[in-house]
């Protein structure tokens, strides 16, 4: 009689083990390194920036530091620990800040997590060399098995894009969905353009204003952008080295996109500089699953130029995979 009186108390002793074990979840990577709490000079100022910008994030959010055979990842989490997951992959010097204006809508039942790459601007910190692109593939594994994350939802923008595909061709694990918005270099070679054009003779102007020629060359509405996350940019391409591995961004087989067997969603806008109306012909042409649509009066930041709309639609379609719609 006596176990049987106890066992309420064994039942809330365990009910209690396993609340604080998830409240623990990912407690070993929420210790800030000592380069974001001692930065030297030269990165002072922009993670200064960085976290100005995420002033803008909309949402709750916990900043992860995941030590990898690279250095340390930093990753941003928000939304509910029981919704399903989401990776989201920024785009070339955009850092993962470059999700505000989406941020909110998608945590709102999704846990998304946003991962700064580490060949690039961002929190993360490198410490090893990579020798390609493959590698960079291997270093977001790592991560994904840190964070137990074994099946997800993938989201990557303009050369997360490209690296995303490149994931989801290689990886063991089970990717849900797979949404590119305007991804470069990943269906067709960038077709020439006086925005392109633009884009490359910004070296020759000031800073200041040739981050805001960039802004204008990739966004359709410039002045939606945060100026926190243009100064945030700014910053970041000063301290940047020239980026690496862009040689090796070509356009995948019409072999490779049909290995992608999970529902994949394209998006590109009307004033695309690095995308046509050929992007969405290959994808629904070759990609099994795949679906592709032009957001109108958007540019290559389609993601800022038309928000709600990109929001809607990305969430839509996650959730047709998930009910098989």
């Amino acid at each position: 009689m006596k176990y049987f009186k106890a066992l309420p108390f064994l039942l809330l002793f365990i009910l209690f083990a396993e609340c604080n074990k998830e409240k623990d979840e990912y407690k070993e990577f929420r210790k800030v390194p000592e380069y974001i709490t001692h930065p030297d000079r030269e990165h002072k100022a922009y993670y200064e920036a960085y976290d100005k910008t995420l002033q803008r994030w909309g949402v709750a959010y916990e900043e992860l530091y995941i030590t990898t055979s690279k250095g340390i990842a930093h990753v941003l989490m928000s939304g509910p620990k029981n919704g399903e997951s989401v990776v989201l992959l920024h785009g070339m010097s955009a850092s993962s800040t470059m999700w505000y204006p989406n941020a909110k809508a998608l945590a709102k039942q999704y846990r998304i997590f946003a991962i700064d790459l580490i060949i690039e601007p961002g929190k993360s910190y490198k410490t090893g060399n990579f020798e390609n692109l493959d590698e960079v593939t291997a270093w977001y594994e790592e991560i994904f098995w840190a964070l137990k994350l074994e099946s997800f939802h993938l989201i990557g923008t303009s050369r997360g894009g490209w690296i995303a595909v490149n994931i989801a061709l290689h990886s063991k694990r089970n990717i849900r969905s797979l949404i590119l918005l305007s991804p470069v270099q990943t269906f067709i070679w960038i077709p020439p353009s006086i925005g392109l054009l633009k884009n490359i003779f910004n070296v020759f102007y000031s800073k200041e204003e040739g981050a805001d020629r960039t802004m204008e060359t990739l966004s359709k509405y410039p002045n939606k952008i945060d100026r926190n996350y243009i100064k945030q940019y700014r910053i970041g391409q000063e301290n940047d080295t020239v980026n690496k591995f862009v040689t090796e961004m070509k356009p995948f087989s019409n072999k490779d996109l049909q290995s992608l067997k999970m529902p994949v969603l394209v998006l590109i806008g009307d004033d695309d500089i690095f995308n046509t109306k050929q992007t969405i012909r290959l994808t629904e042409k070759y990609i099994p699953r795949g679906k592709g649509e032009i957001i109108h009066n958007s540019g290559h930041f389609l993601s800022v130029d038309q928000a709600k709309i990109v929001n809607k639609k990305i969430i839509d379609f996650m959730k047709s995979t998930e009910t098989g719609d």
